[in-house]
């Protein structure tokens, strides 16, 4: 079975930094592309950061809003892919959610995952 398991959520102080980590089971994260989203209550799932597969040279891409906050990087031999965010505002609190692909739905968001709780 597939299977991704978020967590390092926590609660910060604006300004603070965690690392998330996704550990995955039944795929290769190496061979797909992975993605972060994060979800607010009431609000949409919101893509925050996609890396590619390591075979189309692993390029990462992020939502204007963490670029240059946010880092999404991917450990093969462990098969887990990682987001380092560092600089966290309140705006960043939601929780996060790893997803093998590039698309998902509204309900990307209601399994696992990892809450972000940034104060001010």
């Amino acid at each position: 079975d597939v299977q991704l398991q978020a967590s390092g959520g926590g609660l910060v102080q604006s300004g603070g930094s965690l690392r998330l980590s996704c550990a995955a089971s039944g795929f290769s994260v190496s061979e797909d592309p992975m993605t972060w989203v994060r979800q607010s209550p009431g609000k949409e799932v919101e893509w925050v950061s996609t890396i590619a597969r390591s075979g189309s040279g692993g390029s990462t891409s992020y939502r204007n809003s963490v670029l240059g906050r946010f880092s999404m990087s991917r450990d093969n031999s462990k098969n887990t892919i990682y987001l380092q965010m560092t600089n966290l505002q309140p705006e960043d609190t939601a929780k996060y959610c790893c997803l093998r692909g590039r698309s998902w739905t509204s309900d990307a968001c209601q399994g696992q995952g990892t809450q972000v709780t940034v104060s001010s």
